[in-house]
């Protein structure tokens, strides 16, 4: 079972230390709830893998960690352990000769948004919906000094821990099983990081505010999401499924999205990149090998989806808390 006291201890002192007149209690129930049917085997996969401490450690390229030291049988062990995760989506991870080759080339987001935000450097982060955690680990590599992610889905925690347990157990990055619903208003992050959650909530302005409620005064909010070509008031309410997803509720203009930010009380709100999503960021692979984009797309017209709407679409937006 997963052991957050070390996390525990991280933030007694500081200013996230507030949090934990909830967190434990909050933690404790998680680890109390039915348990997904897999759980037990993911939990016992990460048991398995032997703890290493890298004699090569690149964070700031990529995921990667290797060792002279590793026999091939090692290394086999390790990916067998590794593929009992799967599916993988957001990554990919180079661990010690095992490269996993993820849905997505989350490595290329990444590339997009960096540019364009505040330095990292010595920031307390928080990333919501966070999946496996790879973002998380790119954060430290360009020089956070605590990242934070939250994501609700058992797998994705076991994941980042199997990865966590390959880099030496790295304690400057932390995943709890949490949604940004079950968070108090902290206000200790310097940067919040929301990258395609938005159009997975039922209440997107709720959303923002929380998300808001998360920062520091100052703080400054990273927001990637899907968005449609239109004029400021034009949102997209897709049917049951868009692009076979069933829970997309709103889908803004980026004129629309950059209002809402404003309605929110966000300033600097920016528009810094705006891209559609590929085959090629976005594909089936060895470590994920049920359906993916190219099954999502009208087959005769790849500008739009299965269902008819425009095909994903992604904007990057930065915003400042006052």
């Amino acid at each position: 079972m997963m052991d957050f006291g070390h996390f525990y201890q991280l933030i007694a002192k500081g200013p996230l230390a507030h949090w934990l007149e909830t967190l434990p209690a909050q933690l404790a129930a998680w680890q109390r709830e039915q348990l997904h049917g897999h759980f037990k085997n993911w939990d016992r996969s990460v048991e398995y893998l032997p703890a290493l401490t890298p004699e090569s450690l690149d964070l700031l390229h990529g995921v990667s960690a290797d060792s002279s030291q590793l026999s091939d049988r090692q290394r086999d062990g390790i990916e067998k352990l590794l593929r009992n995760l799967m599916p993988w989506r957001k990554g990919p991870f180079s661990l010690y000769g095992v490269n996993i080759d993820t849905e997505w080339r989350s490595d290329w987001k990444w590339t997009r948004v960096l540019p364009h935000i505040s330095p990292l450097a010595g920031r307390t982060i928080l990333d919501v919906g966070c999946g496996s955690g790879y973002h998380l680990w790119r954060m430290i590599g360009a020089g956070a000094s605590l990242a934070v992610g939250i994501d609700p889905m058992q797998l994705f925690l076991c994941q980042f821990e199997a990865v966590r347990k390959l880099l030496g157990n790295d304690q400057r990055a932390h995943l709890l099983p949490l949604g940004i619903e079950q968070l108090p208003e902290l206000k200790a992050f310097d940067t919040v990081f929301s990258m395609g959650v938005l159009y997975h909530r039922r209440s997107p302005l709720d959303h923002l505010l929380q998300l808001k409620n998360q920062l520091v005064s100052g703080g400054e909010l990273v927001l990637e999401t899907l968005v449609i070509e239109g004029g400021e008031r034009d949102v997209l309410v897709p049917g049951e499924r868009y692009a076979q997803m069933r829970n997309v509720y709103f889908i803004p203009s980026t004129g629309a999205l950059k209002g809402w930010l404003e309605k929110c009380g966000f300033e600097d709100v920016r528009i810094v990149d705006y891209s559609r999503t590929t085959t090629d960021e976005q594909r089936r692979t060895d470590w994920m090998v049920t359906g993916s984009l190219a099954e999502f797309l009208d087959p005769d017209d790849s500008s739009k989806t299965v269902e008819g709407y425009p095909a994903p679409l992604r904007a990057v937006l930065v915003a400042r808390k006052p």
